[in-house]
């Protein structure tokens, strides 16, 4: 039998935590989630814009900046 990864345990250990939580944690848990999924969005669009003008416009080096 394989050894659980860390994130299987702190799966587990989240699971047991949140089965004893109120209702108003559990939503405010919940909206935590949703603000990091957004915010993770919002890096990647800024980051492929960035890959973009990069292309277009070439980029500099650290001695030239």
């Amino acid at each position: 039998m394989e050894a659980p990864t860390k994130k299987e345990t702190l799966l587990k250990e989240i699971h047991e935590r949140l089965e004893q939580a109120y209702e108003g944690t559990l939503e405010e848990v919940l909206e935590l989630l949703n603000v990091s999924e957004l915010e993770d969005e919002e890096d990647i669009k800024d980051a492929i814009i960035e890959l973009e003008d990069a292309q277009i416009n070439g980029t500099v080096t650290w001695e030239q900046y």
